[in-house]
């Protein structure tokens, strides 16, 4: 009961951003040590860029992304094949931001809830488990913050993923300087497993995930993607892909066009027993628009 009543919570905040809000509590920000980006009018086109790449802005965001997968296909130390993953899937990530002025709370809370469709190897296409994540931004310093939140995984097909529940936490920190923006995220979820579901713990590998962009002009930019660093907990083993993204945001008067493209491969995964990237690509467009 009390996880459904945490996922209430959560979703919650991808519909109170639209609701009304009484003229008191609007106003009311005096005191709540709250940082809010500036209204974007008011900043200029490199602070559009930055906030455009930037996923703990206190901004609405929408993304959708297709991604085709091309999976190692070497042996493992135990001389078994290593497993694959899916074939490919679509994406759908959605922010709704809720600054303290709407909360009353002296922190911007960011939920951020990740549905994604896709197919395996043998062709049947579901739901992977669904992503629910709500980053509390604890502290702003005008060119980055941090935060961390609640994090859950609803469960999906256990055709293409896997239909067990998760619970856990993530956080992140962030910076820019110059044309330079870069930061680190960390998840750690724990399965709600069924009983004698054959797992050999409930306890999921770390999720590190280093963010290092360069702006180039222009609205042109390049990064290092979508590298998600694993550490299993059980068999001490690490798998880091490495990537590059390459992409170009549009400025408009009231939001942010993001569009990119992304290569994966694997740079380290001797000792890691769970699939690996050899050659995945990613197609992205992601509209933000400041809350302001």
């Amino acid at each position: 009961m009390k996880y459904r009543k945490l996922i209430c919570l959560l979703a919650y905040g991808f519909i109170s951003p639209v609701l009304p809000i009484s003229k008191a509590v609007a106003e009311d920000t005096t005191g709540s040590g709250e940082t809010e980006e500036p209204a974007a009018a008011a900043m200029s086109e490199a602070d559009r860029e930055t906030m455009a790449l930037d996923s703990t802005a206190t901004q609405w965001s929408f993304q959708f992304s297709y991604n085709q997968f091309k999976w190692a296909d070497d042996t493992l130390d135990n001389g078994s094949p290593r497993p694959e993953g899916n074939d490919r899937n679509v994406q759908l990530r959605v922010v709704a931001p809720l600054p303290g002025s709407m909360t009353g709370l002296p922190f911007t809370i960011l939920p951020r809830l990740t549905a994604r469709y896709a197919e395996n190897q043998n062709g049947d296409w579901g739901f992977t488990p669904t992503e629910i994540f709500a980053l509390c931004i604890a502290q702003d310093w005008g060119s980055g913050r941090w935060g961390v939140g609640p994090l859950v995984n609803i469960p999906g097909s256990s055709d293409v993923g896997t239909d067990e529940w998760s619970y856990g936490l993530a956080g992140a920190i962030v910076n820019g300087s110059g044309n330079w923006f870069y930061g680190l995220l960390l998840t750690q979820s724990f399965k709600d497993a069924k009983p004698g579901y054959p797992s050999s713990s409930d306890t999921n590998p770390l999720g590190i995930v280093p963010i290092v962009s360069y702006k180039l002009g222009d609205g042109w930019y390049v990064s290092n993607g979508d590298m998600v660093a694993q550490y299993d907990w059980d068999t001490g083993g690490f798998y880091l892909p490495i990537a590059l993204r390459v992409g170009k945001i549009f400025v408009e008067e009231k939001g942010s066009w993001n569009i990119y493209a992304e290569y994966r491969t694997s740079l380290i995964k001797n000792n890691w027993d769970g699939a690996a990237h050899d050659g995945s690509f990613r197609l992205n467009v992601t509209y933000s628009m400041p809350v302001n």
